[in-house]
Formats: C-alpha cells, sequence, structure tokens
C-alpha cells in the first residue's frame, strides 16, 4: 500500500502537531528547569519522533512522486528517467506505509513512559511467595538492562523468603509497550526449597502492569478521595504503632484502596499512595473504554487479565513457554532479565491483530 487512509494521514498530521509542540516544550526555561517534566517531555518526544519522521519522509516521497509524474508530461529525453524514478518512489511509498502503520497501532503505549508493576503470590504457599520474588528480581534485572528507573513502591516480605506482594515503579523509554505484555498468570513447576523430599510443586504469582497516567489524564477528583493517616502496622522496629506515618485512600466512587507504609515519612508514603490511586483509577476507566470499543472482538494480547495463564517456567526441561506465542524461551536466560527475544515476538505478534482489527 502506498497511499494512506484518509483518516491515518488526519491522525498522523495530529501527532506530528504534537511533537513540534513537544520540542518546543523542551527549549522553554520553566520545562528546561523541571528535571522531572524535561524527563517525560523527553519520553514523549522520542516516542512521537518514531512516528512523525518515517510520515514525514512519506510526505516528502508524495511529493516527488507529482513532481516524477509532471516529468512525463515533458521533454521525451526526461520521460524513461521519470519513469525509473516514478516506480522507486513508489516502491519506497508502499515500504513507508506499512511500517508507518505498524507504528500508529503503538503509538499511545510508546508515549507512555511509567508504570506499576505488582508482583503477588498466587496458590502454593511460602513457595508462592518465593516465585514472586524471583518474578520480580527478573523484571528488576530486565529494566536496569534498558536502562529505566525502578522505585520500590510497596513490598510484603513471605515468611520464608520472597515476597507476599510487591508493588514498583518503572519509568523510561518503551517501558509500557515491553513490559505491558506482562500481566497475567504466572505458573512455575519446580522442586521448592521448602521441599523435603525433592517432588515438584506447582505454584503461580499474578502479574498487574498498569500504565501511569500523568495526572491530567486521569479523573481523578481530590474530594471523592478518603484520606486517613494511621500508625504503621507489622514488623518494622519501634516506630510501629506509635508515629502515624501510614496513609490509607479510599476513592469512594469506586471503592478502589491504597494503603501505603514503605517509608517512616509521611509525606513520602502520601506521594506514593496518590500515585498508586491515580494509576489504579486510570487502568479501570482505561479498561471500560476498551471494553466498549471493544465489546464485539476477543480482548488482544497483554491485557493484563490476574486469570490469564501467560507463561509456565519449567525448571526441569530448562525452558519458559509463553502460551499466547506457543513457544519456548531459555529459562536461565529469561529468569536473567533477558525478555527481549520474546517481547519482540509478542508485540509482532500484536501489531499483526491490531492491524487486522483497524
Amino acid at each position: 500500500m502506498s497511499t494512506l487512509p484518509a483518516n491515518l494521514i488526519a491522525k498522523l498530521d495530529e501527532l506530528a502537531s504534537q511533537f513540534d509542540d513537544v520540542e518546543a516544550s523542551l527549549l522553554s526555561p520553566e520545562v528546561t528547569s523541571d528535571h522531572r517534566r524535561v524527563r517525560e517531555l523527553s519520553i514523549r518526544r522520542a516516542a512521537l519522533e518514531r512516528i512523525v519522521t518515517p510520515y514525514r519522509n512519506w510526505t516528502a516521497n508524495q511529493e516527488a512522486q507529482r513532481e516524477a509524474e509532471a516529468m512525463l508530461e515533458g521533454d521525451a529525453d526526461l520521460r524513461e528517467l521519470a519513469r525509473e524514478e516514478l516506480e522507486s518512489l513508489r516502491d519506497t511509498a508502499t515500504a513507508l506505509a506499512d511500517d508507518l502503520q505498524s507504528r500508529l497501532v503503538h503509538a499511545a503505549d510508546d508515549a507512555i513512559g511509567s508504570l506499576i508493576l505488582e508482583v503477588r503470590a498466587g496458590v502454593g504457599g511460602d513457595e508462592a511467595a518465593l516465585w514472586a520474588g524471583d518474578l520480580l528480581e527478573m523484571y528488576r534485572r530486565y529494566a536496569a538492562g534498558r536502562g529505566w528507573r525502578v522505585e520500590d513502591l510497596e513490598l510484603s516480605a513471605g515468611e520464608q523468603g520472597g515476597y507476599r506482594a510487591a508493588t514498583i515503579a518503572v519509568e523510561g523509554e518503551g517501558a509500557w509497550s515491553c513490559l505491558g505484555y506482562e500481566g497475567g498468570t504466572h505458573q512455575v513447576k519446580r522442586v521448592p526449597a521448602t521441599e523435603s523430599q525433592g517432588r515438584v510443586h506447582t505454584s503461580t504469582a499474578t502479574v498487574a502492569v498498569l500504565p501511569e497516567p500523568e495526572e491530567v489524564q486521569v479523573h481523578l477528583n481530590a474530594a471523592d478521595v478518603k484520606e486517613m493517616i494511621t500508625t504503621a502496622t507489622g514488623p518494622g522496629g519501634q516506630n510501629v504503632n506509635k508515629v502515624s506515618t501510614a496513609v490509607h485512600l479510599i476513592h469512594e466512587p469506586t471503592g478502589i484502596e491504597v494503603r501505603m507504609q514503605d517509608t517512616k515519612s509521611q509525606a513520602q508514603n502520601r506521594e506514593k499512595a496518590w500515585k498508586l490511586l491515580r494509576a489504579r483509577l486510570f487502568e479501570r476507566q482505561r479498561a471500560e473504554q476498551e471494553a466498549a470499543r471493544a465489546e464485539s472482538r476477543a480482548a488482544m494480547i497483554g491485557s493484563g487479565s490476574r486469570a490469564e495463564k501467560i507463561r509456565t517456567y519449567r525448571w526441569k526441561d530448562a525452558i519458559a513457554v509463553d502460551t499466547r506465542l506457543s513457544r519456548n524461551f531459555p529459562l536461565q536466560a529469561i529468569m536473567q532479565g533477558d525478555l527481549q527475544p520474546m517481547i519482540d515476538q509478542l508485540i509482532e505478534l500484536d501489531t499483526a491483530q491490531r492491524l487486522a482489527a483497524l
């Protein structure tokens, strides 16, 4: 396809305008003095540039085609040269148009530069908590390899190690585009460290991946949130049950609750709690919009459903089996954080499904 539908051209023009606005903002003194805003806009600029640059190449190609077509009506000596050039330009335009459509279906994902990732122990008792801890370490290694920033939000340790629940924030270019496919149930088959008879057990942990919105992207009225400051609970030293640092938020219209007591600072706990509340509320609003748009078709991969088993990690066979791809990957490499080959295939599958739905 060398041409693009009018609705896609309108969307691409809109993205090109946004790209110019972001570039202008990055040069403004108000933004350059705000390091967090610079980081957010830089991530958005990089995401937009992946689409805007080839789109502008495509528009330049269209203009060159028009000039070559005009030469066909001119001097006879130039006609053959114009025909050859036009053929080459049309081949290039087809490749650019196909690439643009693939990039466009991921444009919204690429623009999200940060996310909340939650890992929770499932079935399997203490081994499930150990498994949740292994998964969290796998994601930490993957994030480190990509140069992403990771911040602990809430960690609840298991009795024999690992985590009953862990919530982290991940920020960096491409974080959501890649980790968005990790939502679901992760099953492991191995001999647990807690097993004395050497028997293989099956345990699970669930992963939820929530895109973290900017404050302007989520409909959150502070008046709808009930905030309570309490003393922390659980192990933690002398401050526990004596100093009011834990923050408990309830979004009354939806019933979404967030509790944060990860630090001894009430201010830090409040900031983290509101951050997590915005992410959970945004994910609910996004899911409702997506359900309304996709009511008549199957949910796409990477939907984040906790009930969906997406991968099985088989220690005996040294493989990780992704059920959506029906393919095996080397277990040791995966657990060391080498997820990119698998994620690239998930992106390819997702792109094909999204293009088919256009």
